[in-house]
């Protein structure tokens, strides 16, 4: 998200009437457990909630129109890159954005988070006051497991397969 009004067009699309323009399709929303939920669209706004990403400069800028939403998540990467380090998501200036983005949203009373999978930048972001790290993500971690059957169950050349 780049501006306040981008992220409000994004409440609209997962909000119910009269807040929002979300179709009722109710009987095949995840939280309205597939039409099992009793009154789901009496209250379905207690079952919805929408976190945005900043991922620029701009939004970093507009960060406290853009926390109008229920969460924000900041993305480092695309960060880094819109600030011209591109590959750079621990540069010392993406930090320090990043940061600016932690207190915006806090003051304005909604949680914020980041990814981090460096073990010492996830506990710092957590000190600097993200709500939440996103430390390993899924994609990584099903390679990572794939990887590792791989090397159990398919010998290398020159090697014999061996189970345990």
């Amino acid at each position: 998200m780049d501006t306040a009004e981008q992220a409000e067009a994004a409440v609209r699309t997962v909000r119910y009437p009269p807040r929002g323009d979300r179709g009722i399709g109710s009987a095949l929303a995840r939280s309205a457990r597939w039409g099992r939920a009793d009154d789901y669209l009496a209250d379905a706004d207690e079952h919805v909630s929408l976190f945005v990403q900043i991922e620029s400069a701009t939004g970093v800028r507009n960060a406290a129109e853009i926390a109008a939403v229920d969460g924000v998540f900041v993305g480092p990467s695309d960060l880094a890159a819109s600030m011209g380090l591109i590959g750079g998501q621990t540069h010392p200036d993406v930090v320090a954005a990043a940061v600016r983005v932690f207190e915006t949203v806090r003051r304005a009373g909604k949680p914020v988070g980041i990814n981090a999978f460096d073990p010492a930048h996830a506990s710092a972001y957590l000190e600097a006051g993200a709500a939440f790290v996103l430390v390993g993500a899924d994609v990584a971690m099903l390679a990572r497991g794939s990887e590792s059957l791989s090397e159990h169950f398919i010998p290398g050349p020159g090697t014999s397969r061996t189970v345990e």
